[in-house]
């Protein structure tokens, strides 16, 4: 079955949103469609983390649950939901782009990532690893831009970092390469939809 996989992914140019969805909303298919128009994407895969290491569990919904409401956002085509690091029994980003990388080793991946993301990422397990193994593209969130292009991370790479001019070449490139999406923004926020349903 991999096999088969494997070789209907070969060549192609597949975006990565890894995430809890917790819940999914429009921002995230937004960003998605955005990434996707920009750099020639051929697919988006929303990778549904079942727990993500570094938020609490106390509000976190069942994966069944946050899967089939992620599947009811996407809403495309080519934006693919998946229970992947369910089903592979990872819980760190690394881990999970290391199995992928080894699994479809002739597919194009490029990592997407909000620029909040991009503010914290040093405290994600093996970030140096990641931006040295696969192109991440970041894009533009409210109140983040100016802070994560301030950040360790970013300035630990600035060298790799490529031009709004070149970003339709992000997936083709050889990591480490990584770029910042100035692009327009979407309010939406699951930590705000969560405090709404909370309290009503």
């Amino acid at each position: 079955m991999i096999g088969a996989q494997e070789r209907a992914y070969r060549g192609m140019r597949i975006g990565l949103l890894g995430g809890s969805f917790n819940p999914a909303h429009a921002g995230h298919r937004h960003i998605s469609l955005i990434a996707m128009k920009r750099l020639g994407l051929d697919l988006v895969w929303w990778l549904v983390s079942p727990q993500n290491p570094l938020k609490g569990a106390a509000d976190l919904v069942p994966l069944r649950q946050r899967l089939i409401k992620a599947k009811q956002v996407a809403q495309h085509p080519r934006i693919v939901v998946s229970d992947l690091e369910s089903r592979i029994g990872t819980r760190f980003s690394c881990d999970t782009i290391a199995i992928m990388r080894q699994r479809w080793p002739g597919a194009r991946f490029v990592w997407l990532m909000g620029a909040d993301n991009l503010a914290q990422l040093p405290r994600w397990r093996r970030w140096r690893w990641i931006l040295a193994k696969v192109p991440v593209l970041v894009l533009d969130r409210p109140g983040f831009g100016l802070k994560s292009l301030h950040g360790l991370a970013a300035l630990r790479f600035a060298r790799a970092r490529r031009g709004q001019e070149k970003l339709g070449r992000l997936a083709m490139a050889k990591p480490p390469a990584w770029g910042f999406m100035a692009c327009r923004t979407h309010g939406a926020s699951s930590t705000a939809i969560r405090a709404v349903i909370t309290h009503g």
